[in-house]
């Protein structure tokens, strides 16, 4: 069976590329009907927020990706928070050591710089490390008096070492430019490549998935792998997304952006579907996804892009999930007191099929909250361009002072009214009624925003 895992270190709130990577960690498990696992790497407490891990579950359980194994789930398995078993690293390198894989070095900072201002100096490909052969016994006398040392890895010198990888196909690296990378550091918690490699393998994950900027560690990956003794996953390294935000997912979300959208958008970000299909459930995407098929290239985010799929979200939602969605973000920035539920359901749907994301509605219906309208220099030469148009606003005015009953029809009567009185129709009708009380010169249905404005904010806006 199929095991993947969502591996994160808890230090800042997920971004656009951890949950696009969680993503497909959950559809290369679903698609085969594996088991997902999610895994908090907090061995490095020093960058650990409280506040970052609670981000993790919350995000996951906004986009129903739901964990089959993991932290709050009960389960009899190796605890899926690294800082809960910190001794059991130490015990693995110690088998490491004795294997002969794995070595002590009390090389301290300095004294390694040299040798890499050395080796730059020489052209040569890697850094001699002089505690690599350094005798098991006297490292021992070393450790018992108390001198700091890092535990290092023993990478092979001679050789290469070759892997696939589901999306860049097949990597061979020259060995001899393989550091000894360190696996326990001095104060005694577990590096991230080596915690990683470790509880993959316990957690027996078959596919572990990562971003392409953890490339270059696969090898020395793979190789600890084999010098542990544990068979070596399928590795799949997901392509950079490049955004001009690091808060961008936190938000998205505040500006009222669906999670069907940019769970979709965020699929087919480095992914072409067969047919050009671009439209997708997350059920659809279980079935259709082909991660061999994910570009390598970095994908820049196109916010433009997911406004298009959002819009396209709302307006297939039904109008009571609508209005339930967008109207908190109407409130956030309009007081409705005084207001009816038919005014305000009214005004909600007038934008359902115009919307990108559902904030964009306090820019939208601002018309029909403030008092006083500002012209732009164009719409005020336009308004007094001809004596027609004069004539038309005073005949609307007119029309409206009368109008008795206020309702769409009544008010599609007015217009007619209007059309008939001053001789003119379409857009020379309709076009400088919308600058005189709107300051716009396009937007929704106009015999709505008349009925939306009402009587009394009309003729203010008229004026004399």
């Amino acid at each position: 069976m199929i095991r993947t895992r969502f591996a994160i270190c808890p230090q800042k709130k997920m971004d656009v590329s951890d949950l696009r990577d969680a993503l497909f960690s959950y559809l290369i498990a679903k698609h085969d009907g594996g088991d997902f696992i999610l895994r908090i790497d907090d061995a490095n407490q020093n960058n650990y927020q409280l506040e970052a891990e609670e981000n993790i579950y919350e995000i996951l359980n906004i986009f129903g990706l739901s964990y089959d194994e993991g932290p709050k789930k009960e389960f009899e398995k190796l605890s899926y928070i690294q800082s809960e078993h910190l001794p059991l690293y130490k015990t693995y390198v110690e088998k490491l050591i004795k294997r002969g894989h794995a070595y002590y070095c009390f090389c301290t900072k300095e004294e390694l710089n040299d040798r890499r201002m050395n080796s730059t100096k020489t052209n040569t490909s890697h850094i001699e490390d002089p505690c690599r052969n350094f005798p098991k016994d006297e490292a021992r006398r070393k450790i018992l008096i108390e001198e700091k040392y890092v535990i290092r890895s023993k990478m092979p010198k001679i050789g290469q070492t070759s892997f696939h990888d589901l999306v860049y196909k097949d990597i061979t690296t020259k060995n001899e430019n393989l550091e000894d990378q360190i696996l326990i550091k001095s104060d005694g918690t577990p590096t991230y490549n080596f915690a990683n490699v470790l509880d993959d393998a316990l957690l027996n994950i078959t596919h572990t998935t990562s971003s392409s900027k953890f490339l270059t560690s696969a090898p020395k990956e793979l190789l600890l792998y084999e010098a542990l003794g544990f068979p070596v996953p399928t590795f799949v390294h997901f392509p950079k997304i490049i955004t001009t935000s690091k808060d961008l997912l936190t938000d998205l979300l505040s500006q009222g952006f669906l999670k069907e959208a940019i769970l979709n958008y965020l699929a087919i970000l480095n992914w072409t579907p067969k047919d050009n299909k671009e439209f997708f459930t997350l059920e659809e995407l279980i079935q259709e996804i082909n991660i061999e098929k994910i570009h390598k290239r970095p994908a820049h985010f196109d916010l433009k892009k997911l406004e298009w799929f959002n819009r396209h979200y709302l307006r297939k939602m039904n109008d009571i999930e609508y209005l339930q969605f967008v109207r908190p973000y109407l409130e956030k920035f309009y007081n409705l007191e005084g207001k009816s539920e038919e005014w305000i359901e009214h005004l909600l749907l007038l934008y359902k099929n115009r919307l990108h994301f559902a904030s964009e509605i306090a820019f939208s219906a601002h018309i029909f909250f403030i008092r006083d309208i500002e012209y732009e220099d164009e719409q005020i030469t336009f308004l007094k361009s001809d004596v027609s148009i004069e004539n038309t606003l005073k005949i609307f005015k007119n029309t409206i002072e009368n109008l008795n009953v206020w309702n769409l029809e009544e008010i599609k009567t007015a217009l007619k009214s209007v059309e008939e009185q001053a001789s003119i129709s379409g857009k020379l009708l309709y076009l400088p009624i919308r600058i005189a009380i709107t300051g716009t010169m396009h937007g929704p249905d106009l015999v709505d925003v008349i009925y939306l404005l009402g009587k009394e904010t009309i003729l203010m806006r008229l004026g004399e």
